[in-house]
């Protein structure tokens, strides 16, 4: 049987995992929150590994604040690069296949065409410096892992853009979205399948890869098709801008091509507004 731990397993990700794991009764997974391990303090971590030993450990733990990382850089980057390292170390000495979770921020977003994974990264703020950072710790002290740069990923759980979207949907918000920002909305479910049947498939094909769902779109395009699919567009006012005020600057481009991960992975990656429409009526019919 398979032994797999789970960091991070209170966050949408984590949770994604959790609801899936009813599909594979034959691994044994362990799902830890932050609370019960701080993956911050490697002597939890060690302490952790040493008491039971872990086939795989799926690091769904992490700061996702892109907002807030501006004013807490050392908070960032201790839970996206040092505590990463951590993990990294003790998988290593382990013998522990390490999954972990990178993001689109890593480049600038100046590019025209979908990034690839050789391409170069740059990023523009403390989030994307600090997920990058804890990807070269992984490169540099582990030898078995995947690192999947994301973006944009959402789900039924958590705090997310298409939660948020439903829910001022329901209050009967005006909505004034951006058209600044191309990207890819992705399902964190896909995402958590991915690793799942990579696991069962016992792939060895190691290293980084881009991963999210097919096709692109603006937070307009993503806000219009939840609207659209929940029944809400002619109900909701929805307005396009073309500023986005924040804090953090954020990369105007950041699609990601799909093309090592389906060559590699032999995975089918789902077009965006497809995995979006089943997402939403799976999760109408759990409710009733």
């Amino acid at each position: 049987m398979k032994t797999i731990l789970i960091t991070g397993a209170s966050g949408q990700l984590g949770k994604c995992f959790e609801k899936l794991s009813s599909h594979y009764p034959e691994f044994d997974f362990l799902f830890t929150s932050s609370s019960e391990l701080d993956i911050r303090k490697k002597c939890e971590v060690s302490q952790l590994f040493g008491a039971k030993h872990f086939d795989y450990c799926i690091n769904c733990a992490a700061y996702t604040n892109v907002e807030k990382a501006e004013s807490e850089e050392e908070k960032a980057f201790a839970i996206n690069a040092e505590a990463v390292k951590n993990l990294a170390e003790v998988c290593h000495s382990s013998n522990t296949m390490l999954f972990h979770f990178s993001t689109d921020y890593v480049f600038n977003g100046e590019a025209k065409i979908p990034y690839s994974e050789g391409d170069k990264t740059n990023p523009i703020n403390v989030y994307g410096a600090s997920k990058l950072k804890g990807e070269e710790n992984i490169k540099k002290l582990a030898d078995k892992y995947f690192i999947f740069r994301t973006s944009w990923l959402y789900s039924e759980f958590g705090h997310n853009f298409f939660r948020t979207i439903l829910k001022k949907a329901e209050e009967g918000a005006q909505l004034k979205i951006t058209t600044a920002q191309i990207g890819t909305p992705t399902n964190a479910n896909d995402l958590a399948r991915l690793v799942l049947q990579l696991i069962a498939s016992e792939n060895d094909e190691v290293g980084l890869y881009h991963f999210s769902n097919e096709g692109q779109a603006t937070w307009y395009d993503f806000a219009e098709e939840i609207l659209k699919i929940s029944g809400n567009s002619k109900t909701v006012e929805l307005e396009k801008s073309n500023e986005y005020r924040t804090v953090a600057k954020r990369p105007g481009y950041s699609v990601l091509s799909k093309k090592k991960v389906k060559e590699n992975l032999n995975f089918e990656v789902p077009h965006w507004k497809k995995s979006l429409q089943g997402l939403y009526f799976s999760a109408v019919s759990a409710k009733e």
